[in-house]
């Protein structure tokens, strides 16, 4: 567990109500933003179904969840790509949440949970248009590398040595 001030930052099972309703408003943001509409409740419970969440436990993953002083207010997960690498993925912060710290505290905990899974490097892709989140990596650390995967939603490709 990482706790700064009234952040905390703790493992959690993607299947718990808050997990899950994390999870909805970060599928939610991505696809509404990629479609410049509103996602509808079915189009998100679409985009959940058969995601491989269920490969963010241990020992192929871990997922946690962020809170401000006892609230649900963001999310991440990392995934173990083979022995060295770990993705980090649906890395998420509640509108209502940004710009209170939780954002570096969120990459500082995925980073430690990748590190005690045995990973050395963490990678991740985004989209361009998520230059939120591409300003948050690179702020962090987080530098461009040649595509590792490829798929409809990846345009960009970031890792950073996790010493």
């Amino acid at each position: 567990m990482t706790t700064t001030a009234l952040w905390t930052m703790e493992d959690e099972r993607y299947d718990t109500a808050d997990a899950t309703a994390l999870r909805r408003d970060y599928y939610g943001e991505v696809a509404s933003r990629y479609w410049g509409r509103p996602a509808t409740a079915a189009e998100i419970d679409e985009g959940l179904a058969g995601d491989g969440v269920e490969l963010l436990t241990p020992p192929t993953g871990r997922f946690l969840v962020g809170r401000l002083a006892g609230e649900p207010a963001a999310c991440g997960g990392v995934l173990m790509l083979d022995a060295e690498r770990a993705e980090l993925t649906r890395v998420f912060i509640r509108p209502a949440f940004r710009g209170t710290g939780g954002s570096g505290l969120l990459l500082a905990a995925l980073e430690s949970a990748a590190r005690g899974l045995g990973a050395s490097r963490m990678v991740l892709n985004t989209r361009l248009d998520l230059v939120e989140a591409r300003a948050l990596y690179t702020r962090h650390g987080y530098r461009e590398i040649p595509a590792y995967c490829e798929g409809p939603y990846m345009e960009i490709w970031y890792g950073k040595e996790l010493g």
